[in-house]
């Protein structure tokens, strides 16, 4: 009778989700009967290829894991509201814990501040919180480092070219997110242009950079994004971008404009499209992560605290896990260490 209560209450608590707006909720992910440890995944959407990629890895774990996913995602990067939801759904389902890739990861955090409360151990995959140490670990790409890594080889290509750089900034959204942030910073850092510790922009005054718009990690806002810089300053010729998908987006613009000769794109992702856009030539280089990996080991950090309290090791200055970052490019240039798009294509996720 007990375990006729418990999954009565997860259908119901899983068919009310389905009536609020923005919320992707679990249904039947993680199979398995009522005995077996929840495990929320959340994720900023479920449409963006590397969150597929992370589902199916989150998927893979919980099944040798032996325990039961519940899986969330909202409509867009930046639905807050949906992941705060979300949170509330793990909290009454009884999960022992959830990964997050946080859409906002400042006002996440009194939500992720609940589910401690109850007990729950709480992991970001891929986007760190602000503060970082309001969730047990993350794991995550080291997203200075990937922005650092195109930036470093787009220095090293204008150089050899002989060309003056006149950049757009193609960024997430407004809200400054970590990963937003920290990835735009290491791409100025890579390429030598001064940057403040909270300042997205770096040196606003630098003739170097034409502007920044925001594309919400998607190809349409891609596209708008650099519609809008071009108009701005028709001498871009360097395009740096958040994602892949809104590289693409960029890049029908570009070509739209008939630039896409001229201007070089610059991305981070490692998805299949993205590695066939480096093979293409619409790509110059992307930086490649792995939420496969983070998917992962997230899973089995929640598993592990489920079966035996174990939590990782943040008490050992551990908690945050790299899980890694390869420059991928089929032009490559002196100093910068790569891989072609062959290895990023048997590499790649999506």
């Amino acid at each position: 009778m007990r375990h006729y209560r418990t999954l009565r209450s997860t259908m119901a608590a899983c068919a009310a989700l389905t009536l609020i707006p923005g919320v992707a909720a679990c249904g039947g992910d993680g199979g398995g009967g009522g005995d077996q440890p929840v495990v929320g995944l959340i994720t900023k959407t479920d449409t963006n290829p590397f969150f597929v990629k992370m589902k199916e890895g989150a998927q893979k774990a919980a099944t040798a894991q032996g325990v039961k996913l519940q899986s969330f995602a909202g409509k867009q990067d930046g639905d807050n509201e949906a992941q705060v939801q979300a949170i509330e759904n793990l909290i009454s389902a009884g999960a022992k814990g959830f990964l997050i890739t946080p859409s906002d990861s400042k006002a996440i955090v009194p939500s992720i501040d609940k589910a401690k409360q109850q007990g729950m151990l709480v992991i970001a995959l891929d986007t760190p919180t602000d503060p970082a140490n309001a969730v047990d670990a993350t794991f995550a790409t080291d997203n200075r480092q990937a922005g650092k890594l195109i930036g470093q080889w787009a220095k090293a290509k204008f150089a050899k070219d002989g060309k003056q750089a006149k950049i757009a900034m193609l960024d997430l959204n407004p809200n400054g997110v970590s990963v937003d942030v920290q990835r735009d910073q290491g791409f100025l850092e890579g390429f030598g242009i001064p940057v403040g510790d909270n300042n997205r922009i770096g040196d606003e005054n630098d003739p170097r950079i034409s502007g920044h718009d925001v594309t919400d990690g998607a190809e349409d806002g891609g596209r708008t994004a650099m519609e809008n810089l071009l108009q701005k300053d028709p001498a871009i010729n360097l395009v740096y971008t958040i994602n892949e998908p809104a590289a693409a987006g960029a890049y029908q613009a570009l070509k739209a404009a008939g630039k896409d000769k001229t201007v070089t794109i610059v991305s981070i992702d490692g998805g299949c499209p993205g590695v066939d856009n480096v093979k293409a030539g619409v790509i110059g280089a992307t930086s490649m992560q792995f939420p496969l990996k983070m998917a992962e080991d997230g899973v089995a950090a929640v598993a592990d605290f489920a079966k035996n309290g174990t939590k990782p090791q943040a008490s050992a200055g551990k908690d945050f896990v790299d899980t890694g970052a390869t420059l991928i490019t089929d032009q490559p240039q002196t100093g910068v260490d790569a891989k072609d798009s062959a290895w990023g294509k048997q590499n790649c996720w999506g």
